[in-house]
């Protein structure tokens, strides 16, 4: 869906990016994951043009991007960034039906998509008339993506759109995100410099530094197969907690106890390990329940999860 083959950017003769090369399948998500000045969110801006490579080619469904309008191209792409960037003086609805109206839509779809998406973000009706400053933080976020997919854009492009939010509320619209059924037909490519939410959010991850790929890879490639150096300590101070978080339920399956059946059972059986932790931590509970596609059931408690995530864990340790 998406390719750049050896791009290349300078800035005062210093490499912002040096020869970077990746490709971004349909309906994947990418992460550009790296420390401030490594190059990922200039790589970001020269997929939508609004930064113009030295070098390289950029492809986006097998069209080159360099042979077309600048401003055709952005406006089927959607964009979110980190400021969101919403006009101050325009209301919420004026604001997310920007695109819409470049595109000549006639008002009553501009109205219906607005509304539906409102809906879909959890976003009150009431709030479409406000202006921005009249909006919290988590809620103005909302509003940048839905102005992103009201034109049902085929490319997304976010650059740290969670970073300026605070811990609750980023987490809650993370797992928003995660949860959109919309968002799971786009192709994704977002910058952040945040572990955990790279490890969250993504299907790939493309780890950067100085301006170059150092791994491309899945969250457990980069996290049981580092290529260097680089790679390896950079997670090293997370290790434990992300291991958890990509370590799922079937990953741990045949390691949990069987149980009978009962009420309490859960219909979820592939959450992360972390998640399954957490939900025992917020109800309250000694052990829940899970069960497979197969009507096979498990009991989950601290002591099985840890012991099951052991297990597992000296699996994947000695091949």
């Amino acid at each position: 869906m998406i390719e750049l083959k050896a791009v290349s950017k300078k800035f005062n003769h210093t490499h912002a990016v040096n020869e970077v090369s990746f490709k971004v399948n349909e309906a994947e998500t990418l992460v550009l994951l790296g420390t401030s000045g490594c190059g990922k969110t200039t790589t970001l801006k020269m997929i939508n043009r609004l930064i113009t490579p030295d070098a390289g080619e950029i492809y986006i469904g097998g069209e080159a991007i360099a042979n077309q309008d600048g401003d055709a191209l952005r406006k089927k792409i959607g964009y979110v960034m980190q400021h969101i960037g919403l006009f101050p003086h325009y209301t919420i609805a004026e604001n997310i039906a920007v695109v819409p109206k470049l595109l000549k839509w006639p008002k009553a779809k501009i109205e219906e998509r607005i509304h539906g998406l409102m809906e879909k973000l959890h976003l009150p009706a009431h709030t479409l008339n406000m202006l921005p400053n009249q909006l919290s933080g988590g809620q103005q976020q909302r509003v940048g993506l839905a102005r992103a997919l009201v034109a049902d854009p085929a490319v997304l492009l976010m650059d740290e759109p969670f970073g300026a939010l605070d811990n609750v509320t980023r987490t809650s619209i993370q797992q928003e995100f995660k949860a959109l059924d919309e968002l799971k037909r786009k192709t994704i490519v977002m910058v952040t410099h945040d572990v955990q939410e790279a490890f969250e959010l993504a299907d790939r991850i493309c780890l950067m530094d100085k301006g170059k790929v150092v791994q491309l890879g899945t969250p457990k490639e980069l996290l049981y197969q580092p290529v260097n150096d680089f790679a390896k300590k950079f997670l090293a101070g997370q290790q434990l907690t992300l291991e958890f978080k990509i370590t799922k339920l079937s990953d741990i399956w045949s390691f949990l106890p069987n149980a009978a059946a009962a009420e309490e059972k859960s219909e979820v059986a592939d959450v992360s390990v972390w998640e399954a932790m957490e939900l025992l931590r917020s109800t309250g509970k000694d052990r829940l329940l899970a069960v497979d596609e197969h009507g096979k059931i498990k009991a989950l408690s601290f002591e099985q999860l840890t012991k099951g995530f052991n297990q597992y864990q000296n699996l994947q340790a000695h091949g």
